[in-house]
């Protein structure tokens, strides 16, 4: 079977860690010949191309796939990947992301490909836009839905508000949880020396986050929060995983609210060192407007951390009120500050929260499941279509 999976860019982010999971395990499928196509990465949220390296010539670039809106570009990457397709015949074509998702698709209609499948891992529209985007991209979903044959959503949640809008039909859809390596999340533990190197000490209450610096990610409702819980919990610290274009941004209203020494900006990180930084988190704090169902979640209650999060889109799938954290309305100042302290004031609690949601995890979110799952639904959606074509 020859799959080729499409997406915009491989920065270090959720949608794009599932996507290389994806193709890492079916790379050592019997029978499976994958390719990944990718536009350029590059810029301040880094890049996953060097886990490809030891796959020659599983990685193709194509220069004219850019996420900016550039009508030339775009015409030019249709025409580029359809002359691919049409080289190579893949069986499945699986587009992820919004732009790659679109132009993807477009080009696999052309070059008559047998199954087009795209992956949601996030709305590509909703409140998080203006009115006149948002009627834009749904109205383009819709149209790109009716040349895709399935769709692999991370969330119940994404299912949702697809067929809600108007996208494809209830069985079209499969749900399949981003998983990934568990091991190294499940024995995370606090690592002094880094400790010491941060200027965390054991008495400090450690809130983490993990998240590029960007919009609709959550930081600047942190840092609204962080007066009124510095003076509930003076001895709070809020760690940063992630880079973007926002860092300056953001630096500069935290060191305008005088608060510069409980934040800690530790800059992008390799996905292989997460673990180790997640050891020296108490809790998560994930407050993302616009998800699908947020791999941060998962891996830190793999760690057996409690998490807090807003309930936008899949996250609250896995952060559940009172089992495995706190799920509160996003922009809830007052919710957001209540958690964090009862946490802080209630290690029990955490702990309990923690090892609940390390249980929830263990069975759901590991990369062979996720390998798995995508392998089965290949085989049964070729099947139909040869069933379709003896009958």
């Amino acid at each position: 079977m020859r799959v080729h999976h499409v997406i915009t860019r491989l920065i270090v982010g959720g949608a794009q860690e599932n996507t290389l999971s994806t193709v890492l395990g079916l790379l050592v499928r019997p029978n499976m010949e994958v390719r990944l196509l990718s536009g350029p990465t590059h810029g301040s949220e880094g890049s996953l191309e060097g886990l490809l390296d030891p796959y020659p010539g599983c990685l193709i670039r194509i220069p004219s796939l850019v996420r900016p809106v550039r009508p030339i570009r775009e015409l030019r990457a249709i025409g580029q990947l359809t002359s691919l397709f049409r080289r190579e015949r893949p069986d499945i074509v699986h587009t992820h992301s919004g732009k790659a998702g679109i132009l993807g698709r477009v080009a696999a209609r052309r070059a008559r490909v047998s199954i087009v499948i795209h992956g949601i891992h996030g709305p590509s529209f909703g409140h998080f836009q203006g009115p006149l985007p948002n009627l834009l991209f749904k109205n383009a979903e819709r149209w790109a839905g009716k040349m895709t044959d399935h769709f692999v959503v991370v969330a119940d949640a994404m299912r949702q508000q697809y067929l809600a809008a108007g996208i494809g039909h209830p069985e079209q859809y499969t749900r399949v949880y981003s998983g990934f390596d568990l091991r190294p999340f499940l024995e995370a533990r606090r690592d002094e020396g880094k400790a010491n190197s941060l200027g965390l000490k054991p008495e400090h209450f450690v809130v983490g986050t993990i998240a590029r610096l960007f919009a609709l990610k959550g930081h600047d409702d942190l840092i609204d929060a962080a007066p009124e819980l510095v003076r509930r919990i003076p001895n709070i610290r809020f760690l940063w995983i992630g880079d973007g274009p926002w860092r300056q941004r953001l630096l500069n209203r935290i060191r305008a609210s005088g608060l510069q020494d409980h934040f800690i900006l530790a800059g992008l990180v390799p996905p292989s060192e997460v673990p180790s930084w997640i050891g020296l988190m108490d809790c998560l704090a994930h407050l993302s407007r616009r998800e699908g169902l947020p791999r941060a979640l998962p891996q830190a209650m793999a760690a057996g951390k409690p998490v807090v999060a807003f309930d936008c889109d899949g996250a609250g799938e896995a952060c559940r009120s009172g089992e495995t954290g706190f799920l509160i309305a996003p922009g809830d100042q007052k919710g957001l500050i209540d958690a964090l302290t009862t946490l802080a004031r209630d290690t029990a609690m955490g702990r309990h929260l923690g090892e609940n949601g390390r249980e929830w995890v263990r069975d759901r979110f590991t990369a062979e499941r996720l390998v798995s799952d995508q392998y089965d639904l290949y085989r049964r959606l070729t099947a139909q279509r040869l069933g379709q074509n003896d009958g």
